[in-house]
């Protein structure tokens, strides 16, 4: 196989598969892939905590909560998730603490370009998905809340136990839209050097240009791959949780 790749680089110089020959470069390839892969996870799992709360939040008796929630809603919905990102990055970062590095002599910032790519990746989602959940939550009908007050059930156990699993039915198809955009956009980490696929993809083709067309490739295949596992799933489950006569 890598004869192969070697000899399609010597015959057709602009379609050098370079990583699918040289270990070095497959070794970036799998790295940034493993790190696309890490931060989809955690930001999709934040996003969900963060949209699950929030909407929570929403229905609070405090008009003070309300508005902070609404105002965190309109901040995030409102802006640009690159602008964004470079404010957590480079204005929020320069008031985070620094520590001293493994060897002694060097600091290190206690939050990495990675951890803000989190951050801010999961609070730009997390702000879709309260609405999101909001429009779930609506939907449940009010009798049935009251059924579950009537039960003896506390605000936080109705949410909990009655209104959740009912809203998720509801607002799973707009959830869904939500996540594949989340993945989709954690390329924008790239903008503050996190060594994600596209960050590493770049590197590839600025040391050897005969390999720009065959990386954009992998990188055009790669996330049709990861979203249609992602697309996958949440339609498995969205099947799984259907009530009939109740979900749409």
């Amino acid at each position: 196989m890598e004869d192969f790749f070697r000899e399609l680089a010597s015959n057709a110089p602009r379609w050098n598969f370079i990583w699918m020959y040289e270990d070095r470069q497959q070794s970036k390839v799998l790295s940034g892939l493993w790190m696309t892969i890490k931060l989809s996870i955690l930001c999709l799992l934040f996003s969900l905590i963060i949209g699950i709360i929030g909407a929570w939040m929403q229905g609070a008796r405090s008009t003070i909560t309300r508005t902070i929630v609404q105002c965190y809603v309109q901040f995030f919905r409102n802006t640009p998730p690159l602008v964004q990102l470079l404010f957590f990055y480079f204005a929020l970062g320069q008031f985070t603490p620094f520590v001293t590095g493994s060897d002694g002599w060097t600091v290190e910032p206690i939050i990495s370009n990675v951890g803000w790519a989190i951050i801010s990746l999961s609070l730009f989602a997390g702000a879709f998905n309260v609405e999101i959940f909001r429009s779930g939550i609506e939907a449940v009908p009010e009798a049935t809340i009251e059924a579950s007050g009537s039960l003896g059930f506390s605000r936080s156990q109705t949410y909990i136990y009655v209104i959740l699993p009912l809203a998720f039915r509801v607002c799973l198809p707009s959830l869904n839209n939500n996540l594949v955009n989340l993945v989709k956009t954690t390329t924008q980490a790239y903008a503050i050097a996190v060594p994600e696929l596209l960050y590493h993809s770049v590197t590839i083709w600025n040391d050897y240009p005969s390999a720009q067309y065959p990386t954009m490739l992998m990188l055009f295949v790669t996330y049709i791959l990861l979203v249609a596992v992602l697309v996958f799933g949440m339609t498995r489950w969205e099947k799984a949780m259907i009530i009939p006569g109740y979900s749409a």
